[in-house]
């Protein structure tokens, strides 16, 4: 467990009588209101000043930046919780947010920070704004911290200088549906990725190219894509804000990484909890024809989506081509909500942590 400490940060004051008006629990969505402050570090003349915490603004930044033509940017998605309680608040697994941002820095070509920068200043961020972390569960403070490149020059070349910036978002669900189940469509003409590419990555473009697929989806009444590889146009591959399980007779299985897709926080921690609740979980390739016929036959039983923002969503309807499928008769399932309850009972403190994945940044 890890509590936040002393940092050297620079900080801009804010007076009170300029804070914003918080919104109420019940009233929030998902990244659309923000906090007082924000972080800010600059990278110049090949260092990372120290940073600094300050009111949350826009940038000036030069029609020419770097950023807005060649795409040269990544970010990072954690969330801070009020564990119900205590009333702590505390950050979930925000190491491993913290080699994955040096992962993507390194595919990118972007001078990384270092583990010990991105917990403490976030540490120090959050306790600063700890008013705006909320209470009600099935919300939480979504952090997202990103790096773009600011060299106000043309030319395809890694930029000379960056922004890492951090910004938090008092949130509720993801998704509408909240945790009730949603609509999927599989999208078998466009591809998220390619082997070699930079699916792996936790990179923008990565999200601008999926898209018009996404859009497709919108426009017949789902609520994501779910992808299938470049090559064959055959494999399960994530969704798009999301990674992907499924319940085949008993056993989870989730496609495996091979670089094409994001390497989930929230997967991983549910594969760690499978084996905690005794649940067999597969890493493995499964194709769409399996899945439909699994579906039709019945030994397909859930399906369920797992992802920081959406935490764990269940599947209740899947579109491929022109067949529609009803999961579950469209409800919950066991699986889907035993780890569903497990996962949020670590994150809001009302079960045990025993694999030190909480992070507590301010106590009461």
């Amino acid at each position: 467990m890890a509590t936040q400490t002393a940092f050297d940060i620079d900080l801009d004051i804010i007076e009170p009588k300029t804070f914003k008006e918080k919104p109420k629990d019940e009233e929030l969505k998902f990244g659309q209101v923000f906090t007082d402050r924000m972080l800010l570090r600059k990278y110049e003349n090949g260092a990372w000043d120290k940073g600094t915490i300050k009111p949350f603004e826009n940038f000036s930044l030069s029609p020419a930046t770097a950023v807005f033509h060649y795409g040269q940017e990544i970010f990072e998605g954690l969330k801070a919780f009020r564990q119900t309680k205590t009333g702590n608040v505390v950050i979930f697994r925000p190491d491993e947010n913290a080699k994955r941002l040096q992962a993507s820095a390194r595919r990118m070509v972007i001078p990384e920070i270092t583990e010990e920068y991105f917990l403490q200043s976030l540490y120090r961020l959050i306790g600063m704004e700890q008013d705006w972390v909320p209470r009600k569960r099935g919300t939480a403070l979504y952090i997202r911290p990103t790096m773009i490149a600011t060299e106000p020059a043309l030319g395809v070349h890694p930029s000379s200088d960056y922004y890492y910036y951090v910004i938090l978002a008092p949130s509720g669900p993801y998704f509408k549906e909240g945790f009730s189940p949603t609509k999927i469509m599989v999208e078998d003409t466009y591809t998220r990725a390619a082997h070699g590419g930079t699916g792996g990555a936790k990179a923008g473009g990565n999200y601008g190219g999926s898209m018009l697929a996404g859009k497709k989806a919108i426009d017949q009444g789902y609520s994501q894509v779910l992808w299938l590889d470049s090559k064959e146009r055959k494999y399960i591959e994530e969704v798009g804000a999301m990674n992907i399980a499924f319940v085949l007779d008993d056993v989870i299985y989730t496609p495996p990484l091979t670089g094409t897709i994001l390497p989930g926080i929230t997967r991983k921690s549910v594969i760690q909890l499978s084996a905690d609740l005794g649940m067999t979980l597969k890493e493995e390739k499964l194709s769409i024809e399996t899945v439909a016929e699994s579906l039709k036959s019945g030994n397909m039983t859930e399906m369920f989506g797992i992802g920081t923002a959406a935490s764990i969503a269940p599947v209740g309807e899947l579109k491929y081509k022109d067949e529609i499928f009803i999961i579950n008769n469209g409800e919950i399932g066991p699986t889907t909500q035993k780890l569903y309850n497990q996962l949020t009972g670590i994150q809001y403190g009302e079960i045990e942590d025993v694999h030190g994945w909480i992070h507590t940044v301010v106590e009461k």
